[in-house]
């Protein structure tokens, strides 16, 4: 697939030294560390590698990514390995996709908390369906979830939400049984929003009253247990968003959704469209249309669209992907096999054995063939971050796909 022609690396590189001192001592270390890596990545300011193909000789540069989590590139590789490892996972059932959002009023306050909040987000929402999934009046089984946390909208506004795929049914609770559930239904939208409503607000409050959020600026006065208080109690009277879509097509097509949602970031260089003296302009989505009326352009001043991506970075450490019931790290493969058993699934393939004949020593190759006759491609030098490789460059541009050797 052929590189953007614009990227959010190109803008942070014009644009971030001169956004970084307007912002400065308002930009978290975190953030910093972000634009940094996302500058650097793939270029020779990360290092990189020389290969040329056995064949014919030709010679490539391949500079090594920065592999951070925000970086718009590196979500790729990082996708197809996660997603090899849950391909595992997926039974022969309907599967859906569930989501939560967080009222406006608590994702205001939540971007002052993100590891508070977003993480009461994940137990609020995982807690919700587990606790209704398991109840008899509704399906009585012990189901599984995959959660993925997203804070943005099309146009990188804060806006926190999780979404979730769940099979089509779960574990009876003595395991000795696959309960389904009805055609074409999970359940209930209605009860699950008002669980969650229930639950969030009781864990905020507790996170109160713990002395766990922080409030500056225009919210300072929220640090008052009154004011807090009054702050939730219109969210206690209204409805809140829980959204269930039919299930999907087959595990493949399961497969394919969360190849597009689970390493997504705030916005790719495939949505991004010009950045002038004017500003930048991308591609998003209007939810309020339908069809192709719903797709626009939005050009943002420069300094606000960085400010608008650097608002999605995550507290170091926090998982954003996450797995409940029968998922759950602890006992995961045991459940998942059950679940194979009871609906006479063949147990997924064993690795090669490892005692397998031995291969003659090779010498690590890129992934990539050589674009010039598709031979194999053998690293001859890799070079360190900021360092220029000895070997002479190929006339071809530097290919900036590759990983650390």
């Amino acid at each position: 697939m052929p590189r953007p022609s614009l990227e959010v690396a190109d803008i942070f590189r014009d644009h971030g030294g001169a956004w970084r001192r307007a912002q400065a001592g308002h930009v978290s270390l975190g953030q910093l560390k972000v634009m940094s890596a996302i500058e650097r990545c793939r270029t020779a300011a990360s290092g990189g590698h020389v290969a040329r193909c056995e064949d014919c000789a030709h010679e490539r540069i391949a500079y090594n990514s920065c592999r951070n989590r925000h970086c718009p590139k590196c979500q790729g590789a990082a996708a197809r390995d996660w997603l090899a490892e849950r391909a595992a996972e997926l039974l022969p059932v309907g599967y859906f996709h569930v989501v939560f959002t967080l009222p406006g009023p608590i994702a205001d306050i939540a971007y002052q908390n993100k590891r508070v909040i977003y993480d009461l987000l994940f137990k609020a929402s995982a807690e919700t369906m587990l606790t209704i999934a398991a109840d008899p009046k509704h399906l009585g089984a012990r189901i599984a979830i995959t959660a993925v946390l997203h804070t943005w909208g099309s146009a990188m506004t804060h806006h926190p939400h999780i979404h979730m795929i769940v099979p089509g049914g779960g574990l009876s609770s003595d395991g000795k049984a696959w309960v389904p559930c009805r055609p074409r239904f999970l359940l209930s939208v209605r009860v699950l929003s008002r669980l969650f409503r229930r639950l969030l607000l009781e864990k905020l409050c507790a996170a109160h009253e713990a002395g766990q959020l922080r409030f500056f600026n225009d919210h300072a006065a929220l640090a008052d247990g009154a004011a807090f208080e009054r702050h939730l109690e219109p969210l206690r009277k209204t409805e809140w968003v829980v959204y269930a879509k039919q299930p999907f097509a087959g595990p493949q097509a399961v497969l394919a959704y969360l190849s597009r949602y689970t390493h997504r970031v705030a916005i790719s260089n495939r949505r991004l469209l010009s950045a002038n003296r004017r500003g930048v302009t991308f591609r998003c989505k209007d939810y309020r249309l339908k069809g192709a009326a719903r797709y626009a352009t939005m050009m943002l001043p420069t300094h606000e669209f960085i400010r608008r991506f650097l608002m999605h970075v995550l507290p170091k450490g926090f998982h954003r992907i996450r797995h409940y019931g029968m998922l759950a790290n602890g006992n995961r493969a045991a459940t998942v096999a059950q679940a194979r058993h009871l609906l006479a699934v063949p147990g997924h393939d064993q690795a090669p054995d490892a005692e397998g004949p031995e291969k003659p020593d090779q010498p690590n190759l890129p992934t990539h063939p050589c674009p010039s006759c598709g031979g194999p491609m053998r690293i001859i030098e890799t070079f360190e971050p900021g360092q220029e490789p000895q070997h002479q460059r190929s006339r071809d541009p530097p290919y900036c796909q590759g990983t650390r050797p």
